[in-house]
Formats: C-alpha cells, structure tokens, sequence
C-alpha cells in the first residue's frame, strides 16, 4: 500500500516514514503542498498523513484539492487543537483528525480503521473516473456513463492493473473466462476502443 506523508517538520516526516515502512508500506515523503500533490497525482497513492500548516500553503487545502478526485483515507497530523478546524478538516472530507503531541500506536491504529472502512466501500478512482463496485456503477466528472457489463468489467480490469502491461491473452481470461477459446480475440481491441470513447477527454490520448 502506497503512503503518502505530506509533513514539513523533517524529524517528524522522517520518524514516520521509518514507523510505517518497517510496516510494509510503501512510504511517500513530501514536505510542502505542492510537493505532496504532486506526488499525488503521479503516483497511485492510497493513503495520506497530512500536516495543516505547511510552507507553502494549508492542509486543508490539499485535502479539498484530493477529494475533488478520490477518497482514499486521509488523516491529519496537527498542532492545531481547536474543535473549529477539527469541525472543519471532518466536514471537507478527513477520515481522521489527530493533534500533536500523539502516540505512535494510536496513530497506527487509526491509519488501520481508516483502511478497513475505506477497502468496504470498494470505489475506484483514476483519471477522473469513478468505479463504484458495489452498485457496479461508473461516473465521469460526477455524470454517471452508460456501459455494457462488458465494459464495466473491461474498464475496472484497466483500472485495477493500471501502469501494467496487459496482454490480449490477459484480458480474454479475465473477461471472458473460460469461453476465450471461442472468442475472437480482435474483440478485446473493438470494446478498448469502445470504452475510450465513452471514458477518454481524447480517445486518440488515453490515459487508461
């Protein structure tokens, strides 16, 4: 699981990143605002630690910029302990909010109820798309699509294997099971090029 930690207090940054990777995370560092969305939007991060005061802006802003696009867990690590901001960092989407000094334990366990809520949600986000695997529902820029289940599950293997190279052979497996052998196999290229133009700004261009 990637981790992301946005923290401009070095020790701090770095104590926690040593914490979580002697875990089995894969732990991200980021110092300031910018940095840590960047990182966000380059790698597929599925959790946050944020500070609300950095250089070269507020946490509060980062975690309004990330729920625009997704809803992984994002929990606060802050000095500021009035119940206005905790009010406020809840209400734009927190999943937790956590005032310095704090207990490395309870931050562990946190970060584990956070993850545990999140994974029965079971909604994806990538590129501005949306996959809600319960009601098995997509959305783009919040407008629900039309597609064929085929498509559904075509889109969410993409998604679930994203930075992957998948091969034909793959793909006929995964969807069609065990009727691949009856099955063209030019059909996986014909509902690719189906599902980018429902899904892409720019077919020609895919991000997926």
């Amino acid at each position: 699981m990637n981790l992301l930690i946005i923290e401009d207090d070095i020790n701090l940054n770095e104590g926690l990143f040593y914490a979580f990777e002697n875990d089995g995370f894969n732990v991200f560092k980021a110092y300031t605002k910018q940095e840590g969305l960047n990182i966000f939007n380059s790698k597929n991060i599925d959790f946050i630690i944020l500070d609300c005061n950095l250089p070269d802006g507020d946490g509060f802003d980062v975690c309004q910029i990330i729920r625009e696009k997704s809803d992984i867990p994002i929990i606060m690590l802050t000095a500021r302990d009035s119940e206005i901001d905790e009010v406020k960092g809840l209400e734009i989407g927190l999943d937790d909010y956590i005032t310095k000094p704090f207990s490395l334990s309870v931050l562990k366990a946190r970060v584990k109820v956070a993850i545990r809520k999140k994974s029965n949600n079971k909604v994806i986000y990538s590129n501005g798309i949306k996959l809600d695997q319960k009601l098995l529902k997509v959305y783009k820029n919040k407008e629900c699509l039309e597609l064929s289940s085929v498509e559904y599950k075509l889109l969410s293997y993409l998604i679930e294997n994203k930075g992957q190279i998948l091969l034909k052979e793959q793909i006929l497996h995964h969807i069609w099971d065990s009727e691949e052998n009856y099955v063209d196999d030019n059909i996986v290229s014909v509902n690719i090029r189906r599902l980018r133009v429902k899904v892409e700004d720019d077919p020609s261009n895919p991000n997926i």
